[in-house]
């Protein structure tokens, strides 16, 4: 897959720096599960039994730098970021993170960080913690538009429809002709209909969320 980032505009959150990444992996009825089990956001992108943990290698790397002051910190802080973003371009989501895990712990009010981590992690589907990452991008810059795009396709990939249509409705209230989020917001409108077909069809009314798995049958 091609990655295309633009660091001056990750910098600035005028727009996505994380612009080529498919959108919807792993949305309900357009996968089955052969085992018959959920497996919203618990994929990693990592083999069993070698998961690293980026957040304890953030730590580390941001413990073996120790910045003095304000200015090293940001400055390391880019750094760290900018190996990131080269690791992403090179397919190596992981090593990615953990670049920008440590970014995050000397600068935990970047908002564009916070967006790309969660376009990664819904690349590795994790869909889980990318709905996290993506909720703090809103809350540092509610006025984001790409922001509020990015979240309700965590929420759609975690099988949150409704949410999803919400967060869709924000990123357009900022941008209203902007196309990309309109497309996205007619998938997530479908298929809440299709759930409302499906309860309506005897499908447990107690069932709110869609999950991965989740098989329809609407004849």
């Amino acid at each position: 897959m091609k990655l295309t980032w633009n660091k001056k505009n990750s910098q600035t959150c005028k727009r996505r720096p994380f612009a080529a990444i498919s959108r919807f992996p792993n949305l309900p009825f357009d996968q089955q599960d052969d085992g018959g089990t959920d497996n919203v956001g618990t994929g990693s992108g990592v083999k069993e039994g070698e998961a690293p943990n980026n957040q304890e290698k953030a730590l580390d790397s941001t413990r073996d730098a120790a910045p003095d002051s304000d200015f090293d910190r940001e400055r390391l802080a880019r750094s760290f970021q900018a190996q990131g973003d080269k690791l992403a371009e090179e397919g190596k989501y992981q090593e990615a993170l953990g670049k920008w895990e440590s970014a995050l712990t000397l600068t935990p009010g970047n908002a564009a960080l916070h967006e790309q981590k969660a376009q990664v992690l819904l690349e590795l589907g994790d869909a889980w913690r990318a709905l996290k990452a993506a909720t703090r991008a809103t809350e540092l810059n509610p006025s984001w538009a790409e922001a509020w795009l990015t979240l309700g396709r965590a929420q759609l990939n975690f099988g949150e429809p409704d949410s999803a249509v919400q967060s869709f409705d924000r990123a357009l209230a900022i941008k209203p002709e902007w196309e990309e989020a309109q497309d996205d917001r007619r998938t997530a409108s479908n298929l809440v209909k299709r759930r409302k077909h499906l309860h309506s069809s005897g499908l447990s009314t107690e069932e709110t969320r869609f999950v991965v798995g989740d098989k329809a049958n609407t004849s």
